[in-house]
């Protein structure tokens, strides 16, 4: 698979670089004759969009996006692959030194000075820059419309900002909404609070913090998605999820320290047989088992810190300091919550199309 590509029958390909005149995503596969409510759309991306509060980068991008194929002259899709242009407006190139030649600790620019022999876009991390999430959130935002129609409905919330946690929702019956400030998605409004004064407090120290998201998909029935061993929907959607910039582990369902704890008794339900818990997280055997799918997605620290670090001189072969200016989110979570919705929405329409 394309390094830039995720799923079979529903293939989404991003291009673009951060400090690039655009980034933009090709979806091959998006069934044919929908119509999208392109407002919704909009609304969705705006959750992600930069520069809008104290928790996130100061770049300023409306991510206003062009539709250049995919549509009839009618507006519905029309099969053929839809294309989308992102413009980037506000790149501030001149903030970053020659990162071919002085790699930022905890970014790619080590290893992909090595992969492509210096010749790799470095402003603003290039091409892994999580500016391509714009386009991520472009295309995951038509297949949440698309899940829709089978009745399936993904959500998610900040679960965690360094040690401060979230309410945890009822993983057998999770109500939805999670939270009523999609800025903020937490469903505790005073630990949201307590989020926010951390996320502070690291920009203030010039430094960055780590924390987790929650995502539940509700709908799935069971058997209808995933199988055993390299067709299992954990490793579907984990695929999918590490191409998340920052995304460092991904968790399904709470797992206890014993089986009499972790095992999910069968009980019945209005006639109907259901799990009394759902420790599993919705996936049996790699296979979707009618129960609600939850995952908890880690995300690591910002590697973009205003502090001195130490690093390399690859040219002069020394060792040296560098001090990043720069536009930087001092927490990634905020704004990974709609990311992370997108992208398990393009897993599970990917299995379902």
């Amino acid at each position: 698979m394309p390094d830039f590509t995720v799923g079979d029958k529903l293939r989404v390909t991003l291009f673009g670089q951060s400090h690039g005149p655009a980034v933009g995503c090709v979806i091959e596969g998006y069934p044919a004759g929908r119509s999208v409510d392109w407002e919704r759309v909009r609304a969705f991306m705006a959750r992600r969009a930069p520069g809008q509060n104290a928790w996130s980068t100061r770049r300023k991008e409306t991510d206003g996006f062009e539709t250049l194929s995919g549509l009839s002259k009618d507006g519905f899709t029309c099969g053929a692959p839809l294309t989308f242009l992102i413009r980037n407006t506000d790149a501030h190139s001149g903030d970053y030194p020659d990162l071919t030649r002085t790699p930022r600790p905890g970014h790619a620019d080590f290893a992909a000075d090595f992969k492509y022999g210096g010749a790799w876009d470095c402003r603003g991390g290039g091409h892994f820059s999580a500016r391509l999430t714009a386009a991520l959130c472009l295309a995951g935002a038509l297949c949440v419309q698309e899940l829709e129609r089978y009745g399936i409905r993904v959500a998610a919330h900040i679960a965690r900002v360094g040690d401060i946690l979230d309410d945890v929702p009822d993983p057998v019956h999770p109500h939805l909404p999670f939270y009523a400030d999609g800025a903020f998605p937490v469903i505790n409004a005073d630990q949201g609070e307590k989020m926010k004064r951390e996320i502070d407090a690291a920009r203030q120290a010039g430094d960055s913090v780590d924390g987790a998201v929650r995502c539940f998909v509700l709908g799935l029935k069971p058997g209808q998605v995933g199988g055993p061993y390299f067709g299992g929907l954990e490793g579907k959607l984990a695929q999918a999820l590490f191409g998340i910039p920052a995304v460092k582990g991904v968790q399904f369902g709470d797992t206890q320290p014993r089986g009499s704890l972790n095992n999910d008794p069968y009980r019945l339900e209005n006639g109907l047989p259901t799990a009394a818990t759902n420790h599993c997280g919705g996936i049996l055997g790699g296979i979707s088992n009618g129960m609600p799918v939850y995952f908890t997605v880690s995300l690591k620290p910002t590697p973009s810190i205003s502090q001195p670090q130490q690093t390399v001189d690859l040219e002069t072969m020394e060792e040296t300091t560098l001090l990043l200016r720069g536009r930087h989110d001092p927490c990634v979570v905020p704004r990974a919550v709609p990311v992370t919705e997108a992208v398990t929405a393009l897993a599970l329409t990917d299995l379902i199309v």
